[in-house]
């Protein structure tokens, strides 16, 4: 007999874990189905970490909208969940006339985005707070408003509290098939078994094109694009104070230096166009190449070696805004190419999921919602990380694990099984 619930949803990501969160706390009954043997595995593995502010998102797009919207909801989470975060601001710099030239409008486009705190600033002020930075630096556009956090911990948060309020979460759970019966509700086929839900969210990420088949002949397309990072050590992350960029492409924003939440640096990504879904190794050449990349814009960094490299897969489409659908008879949603920002829209998608799954499919929860208080740890013996952070601690036998209110899950973002386990080699 199928197991039944209010909502599935398919993909145990950021975007995933935040909208069962949401979900759960609204009081559904729900099921997430991730097809991994972790949580936030595939494409939330391999983020850079970095929370946009929006400032170059294209106008009146979702992904504008939802940057915005995200901004104030993070901080709120971020404080409720004890996760490490610094706004440490982003820096794009021009490397030559022609990019100086375009500065301007960069700013004046960050404004009409509502991100006012945006400016430019000379080279003088720039080396002021970049002192390291190279000398061939022209000027740069300052924004405050960008920041690093844990990758990891928010959506691990998520789902743990969800889980907490009885949200039933299936690892190693492929959705193969589905349809829906008479009354509208959907008999789910996955390789562990059947689940009778009356609504279904496609968070699938590098998959959200064939989950969407299930439901109807999908509007998009992925195409996966692999972006490859390298890591240094904390002494080399105290080389800078912000995020450096360059000037963004059509494509891509560009390979960046940052220092993570934790203080290492970091150089990347790249953003390599391939067809396999499943694998995205590190490449030695590529690895190089930034190296040599990073000692350009940073001339000490040459004194450094790489402690730690990492790749990751981004759910990109043939689109540049999310995509977003409801479809109302179908009792479904789909949360479909969140290619880099989804870490920093995450809140503000399960904020729009939960009020879709109201206002637009009618549905009803049908449990109290609630907040739900999560066991603290009080041995003075624990492994305590982030500031006033007493609720969580790493797993005595396996340091890639992550002990909480007695459930383990397995650290799978390289930045952060770095900084939660400075012992730790990727």
């Amino acid at each position: 007999m199928a197991a039944a619930y209010d909502v599935a949803v398919i993909g145990g990501g950021v975007i995933g874990c935040t909208v069962l969160h949401e979900l759960t706390q609204k009081g559904f009954s729900c099921v997430l189905c991730e097809r991994n043997s972790d949580l936030v595995a595939e494409s939330s593995c391999g983020s850079s970490s970095i929370i946009h502010t929006g400032y170059d998102a294209l106008p009146d797009t979702s992904e504008c909208q939802f940057l915005q919207t995200s901004q104030q909801l993070n901080q709120e989470y971020y404080e409720k969940f004890n996760i490490p975060y610094k706004q440490i601001g982003a820096m794009i710099v021009a490397w030559n006339e022609e990019e100086l030239k375009q500065l301007p409008g960069i700013v004046e486009q960050a404004h009409k985005n509502g991100i006012t705190s945006v400016c430019q600033i000379s080279k003088e002020q720039l080396l002021e707070k970049e002192p390291n930075l190279s000398q061939d630096a022209l000027g740069a556009v300052c924004i405050p408003g960008e920041g690093v956090v844990d990758p990891w911990l928010l959506p691990i948060m998520m789902a743990h509290t969800a889980k907490q309020k009885g949200a039933k979460i299936l690892l190693g759970c492929n959705l193969l098939n589905g349809s829906q019966d008479k009354d509208g509700n959907w008999l789910l086929i996955t390789n562990t078994g059947q689940i009778k839900v009356k609504a279904v969210v496609n968070c699938a990420g590098l998959h959200g094109d064939t989950v969407e088949k299930i439901n109807k002949q999908p509007s998009f397309q992925i195409f996966p694009r692999k972006g490859q990072y390298i890591v240094y050590d904390d002494k080399a992350g105290s080389l800078l104070n912000s995020i450096i960029l360059p000037i963004a492409t059509r494509k891509t924003k560009g390979t960046l230096l940052f220092p993570s939440v934790y203080g290492h640096l970091v150089v990347g990504p790249t953003a390599e166009e391939q067809p396999n879904r499943d694998k995205w190794p590190v490449n030695s050449y590529t690895s190089h190449s930034l190296e040599t990349y990073g000692h350009k814009i940073l001339p000490e960094l040459s004194k450094h070696s790489p402690v730690a490299a990492y790749a990751g897969l981004r759910p990109a489409t043939q689109y540049r805004d999310y995509q977003l659908a409801t479809h109302t008879d179908r009792k479904w949603i789909t949360i479909g190419g969140i290619r880099s920002t989804g870490l920093s829209a995450c809140t503000g998608l399960a904020q729009y999921v939960g009020n879709q799954m109201q206002s637009e499919l009618g549905l009803v929860p049908h449990t109290t919602s609630g907040s739900v208080e999560i066991a603290q740890q009080s041995d003075e013996g624990d492994d305590k990380h982030g500031e006033n952070n007493n609720m969580w601690k790493l797993d005595d036998k396996h340091q890639d694990h992550l002990v909480l209110s007695g459930a383990k899950y397995r650290i799978t973002h390289p930045l952060s099984r770095l900084g939660l386990d400075p012992s730790s080699k990727l």
